[in-house]
């Protein structure tokens, strides 16, 4: 009997997943894997297995996937993935969910998704924790779903739960035209935070006060914790996250008011510093980081579930989009590496797969 090539490759996934998939899943795909580290040239495409997805988690055929400054540091041999994660690249994407593993309800199969990935994501195909997707509205197209986890969960988790900002505070978030700095000003502006940013440039300073900041500093001619004591009258500012770590740490903690706190989610300017720690005590400033990649699915879980309650209403109404940059094609990664390392974009890179 003659069976239908599709129907050959849907009975092998299921015979592999023991679960229902939609359509017809390959055995290979094509992904972002070197081999070893180097520069953006090493970003090509290879041929790879499709992931089986574990239980409870779903196999995602990707639409689109976000372009992050740990996919830089992780392509030149500096961060490299947590222990069980995936080796290809990315962290952040979206797509539809074609296969299900147990515990996972098969009424998954055929959402539309955008997820947080421990890897992964530069991929035809990935596999995610069911708890880390959260459904696209018809509000965001693919590309913008895929730009929103990781900065979401990021700034959500540092800014609001580690940082404890609240309504009516004042707030210091550096690299503001980043894809964390514009992710931190449109969260600001919809829960009611005064939001101070830094950036690089005059342009970059109108760009981020464009997008909703309500003051951008230049840090290249102006002092940025001399013009928070100004723009705060002296006071300084509830909290500070920051990307750049070394001596920004010191500048960063004269920019706190009394009881200030103070959150280190990258070390992109040294990964030590020296602190006051007399000051600390005086003023009570609480100095504290995290990182998101190394966490488990149970506790990214808990925060995609907080997302879908607090934030996702606003995703879902048009009123919280990511600033998108530019999109490239898988096979120009490397072109999108380059535009992030030479520093010139404004919002989230993406790549996109047909």
């Amino acid at each position: 009997m003659n069976v239908d090539p599709a129907r050959r490759e849907v009975n092998k996934a299921a015979a592999k997943w023991g679960k229902s998939v939609m359509g017809d899943v390959p055995e290979t795909m094509l992904a972002i894997d070197p081999d070893a580290p180097g520069g953006p040239e090493v970003l090509v495409p290879v041929e790879r297995p499709v992931p089986a997805p574990a239980s409870g988690e779903v196999l995602i055929r990707v639409a689109a996937a976000g372009v992050n400054r740990p996919d830089v540091l992780q392509r030149k041999g500096g961060y490299p993935p947590p222990p069980g994660a995936p080796r290809t690249l990315g962290l952040e994407l979206s797509g539809t969910i074609v296969a299900v593993g147990d515990d996972v309800d098969a009424a998954m199969i055929g959402q539309p998704v955008c997820a947080l990935v421990a890897g992964g994501a530069y991929a035809e195909y990935a596999v995610a924790p069911a708890a880390q997707c959260l459904p696209v509205p018809e509000a965001l197209s693919m590309a913008e779903a895929a730009a929103l986890p990781e900065t979401l969960f990021t700034v959500w988790t540092n800014l609001f739960e580690r940082a404890f900002a609240v309504e009516g505070d004042t707030v210091l978030v550096h690299g503001g035209t980043s894809g964390i700095g514009t992710m931190a000003i449109a969260l600001a502006n919809l829960f009611g935070l005064t939001i101070i940013v830094t950036a690089g440039s005059d342009a970059k300073c109108e760009a981020a006060r464009s997008l909703g900041a309500h003051h951008a500093i230049n840090y290249k001619t102006q002092d940025f914790a001399a013009e928070v004591k100004a723009i705060t009258g002296g006071k300084g500012c509830a909290a500070v996250l920051d990307m750049v770590g070394g001596d920004y740490v010191p500048r960063n903690m004269q920019c706190l008011a009394d009881d200030g706190r103070h959150v280190s989610i990258a070390v992109q300017g040294g990964a030590t510093a020296t602190v006051p720690i007399f000051e600390i005590m005086r003023r009570r400033l609480t100095l504290t980081g995290s990182t998101l990649r190394a966490r488990d699915a149970a506790f990214k879980g808990l925060v995609a579930d907080e997302l879908h309650k607090t934030v996702w209403p606003h995703v879902e109404a048009g009123r919280l989009k990511p600033v998108m940059d530019r999109s490239f094609p898988l096979s120009e990664a490397a072109e999108a590496h380059r535009r992030m390392e030479a520093g010139d974009h404004v919002g989230k890179i993406v790549l996109t797969l047909d």
